[in-house]
């Protein structure tokens, strides 16, 4: 009784190890075919990251939205049974709320201050090369 176990769960093991090396496979050669250099790849990279602050940006908002929502339907249930809803319940919803929905220009603010209204360019690759001869 305990083989038949162990030869159906290595069955598994070496099914799942077979199928993740096919995916690797068909995977890597698109990776591998891409001549990209380390230039390439870090511009690639860093075009992501705007899209990253617009989807944390919607994402604050909608959430900020979520929680106002949320405390007004809290209130609500304070006023119909204040003994089951403390009244702190709704407050601290409509605080979150509010600090969700300015989170996008406190970041933006806190940016412009810490970095200049440059945006934050840092320096680059210039100066001197010494070479022999």
């Amino acid at each position: 009784m305990k083989n038949k176990v162990i030869s159906k769960s290595s069955y598994k093991h070496w099914l799942s190890s077979i199928v993740c090396l096919g995916v690797l496979a068909l995977v890597s050669q698109n990776a591998a075919a891409g001549d990209m250099s380390v230039g390439a790849m870090a511009s690639q990279i860093t075009s992501s990251f705007t899209n990253l602050t617009k989807l944390i940006t919607a994402g604050s908002y909608l959430a900020g939205l979520a929680f106002s929502i949320g405390a007004i339907m809290k209130f609500k249930q304070h006023k119909d049974n204040p003994t089951q809803i403390p009244i702190g319940t709704p407050i601290a919803l409509v605080f979150i709320s509010a600090a969700l929905l300015f989170l996008p220009s406190i970041l933006g603010i806190t940016g412009t201050t810490m970095f200049g209204s440059s945006g934050g360019e840092t320096a680059g690759p210039t100066g001197t090369v010494y070479t022999s001869g």
